[in-house]
């Protein structure tokens, strides 16, 4: 196991800028996962500490040694690929030993590794059988398997679950999380799904356009977001953002006096973009009127999709009601769980740009 330091790393193709001087450390041991939209450079991050993307600038290391240009093979690392990249002809066992024989270990080696991690990962019946015999979870067990049998410094994993199925991506999460725990290899985890980010993580790096929002475990994240995009992009379903004016100890919105955190009053005037995340509104006699659009029962809760003013916002009860779309309710914001951010630059009120550049550096 290692510690993987990244530093001021910039990536250029040709003239295009897609990573901006990010850095990141990461703890021996530490699983840490890199989320974002589609585009915002996570995979290439990825494949520049795997080594097969060069660096355009800056420095990554794993323990004490620089790696920028030592080939993958030299930097003791494993990666799960997103489509499992299994060789078709081969069986599982020789799929998994097959990176051992190249390096030219002892075949009673390989034998005790292949079966030490198929004990692991479930696979001892499957040994002899060819990836077309498995199924899609089965298959990626065999791609995980084939990196544990490495004992590698660092694990990587590219989105290694975008093409299961939702229960399936379920049950691999817990098992991916369990094996980390088992093994304590340190892991850098590449998806574009906030869930599996927040599930998964000792540290989420969310990532947009490059560069680093926010870094921080994933309740700190959820509770303290720094700007309105890491709001919106941690938390399923997402905060409800509104646009309004801090009106003394409140933020009026579409005319309401909606209650805020007890410092509201320092900006009073000022734009802001008020949040609250659905969990946090609540039904109450002295509550905002809301109109229902659409109500959405899962049995443990109920999402209530309204339609306040000119916005739609979104609310969560774990308990049941009978709602109905045209009825209209009133619902109120826990005042002490209300985010405000800065309508201009979608900054937290309250951060400084030193915080939020600690943040990015931890």
């Amino acid at each position: 196991m290692a510690q993987v330091a990244i530093r001021n790393v910039v990536k250029a193709f040709e003239a295009v800028r897609v990573i901006h001087g990010v850095s990141v450390d990461i703890a021996d041991g530490e699983f840490v996962v890199l989320v974002g939209p589609s585009g915002c450079g996570k995979s290439t991050l990825l494949r520049m500490v795997a080594g097969l993307e060069s660096v355009t600038s800056g420095a990554i290391a794993i323990g004490d040694k620089v790696v920028n240009h030592l080939s993958p093979a030299e930097r003791d690392i494993a990666m799960v690929f997103q489509n499992y990249a299994l060789y078709p002809h081969k069986t599982v066992r020789q799929n998994m030993a097959f990176a051992l024989k190249l390096r030219r270990i002892d075949k009673a080696e390989i034998n005790h590794r292949v079966a030490r991690a198929a004990e692991i990962l479930g696979l001892t019946p499957y040994l002899d059988r060819y990836p077309r015999q498995l199924s899609g979870g089965q298959r990626q067990r065999v791609a995980m398997g084939r990196a544990i049998v490495r004992n590698p410094q660092v694990f990587l994993f590219d989105e290694p679950l975008s093409n299961l199925d939702a229960k399936l991506r379920v049950q691999m999460r817990t098992e991916i999380k369990e094996l980390h725990q088992r093994l304590q290899t340190t892991t850098i985890y590449v998806t574009h799904d906030q869930v599996e980010a927040m599930t998964m993580a000792d540290k989420i790096v969310v990532l947009q356009e490059g560069r680093i929002e926010q870094i921080g475990a994933p309740l700190d994240l959820y509770d303290r977001p720094v700007n309105t995009f890491v709001a919106g992009f941690i938390g399923s379903p997402a905060m409800n953002m509104l646009d309004g004016v801090v009106d003394g100890v409140g933020v009026r919105v579409s005319g309401a006096l909606l209650p805020a955190p007890a410092d509201a009053h320092r900006n009073s005037g000022r734009r802001v973009v008020y949040g609250v995340r659905p969990e946090h509104l609540e039904l109450a006699d002295d509550g905002f009127e809301a109109r229902i659009a659409v109500v959405e029962p899962t049995g443990s809760e109920t999402m209530v999709f309204l339609r306040f003013g000119e916005a739609e916002i979104v609310a969560l009860f774990r308990e049941r009601h009978d709602f109905r779309p045209g009825a209209t309710i009133r619902i109120k914001p826990r005042g002490a769980n209300v985010h405000l951010f800065d309508a201009g630059s979608g900054a937290r009120l309250g951060v400084s740009r030193r915080s939020e550049e600690g943040a990015e550096a931890c």
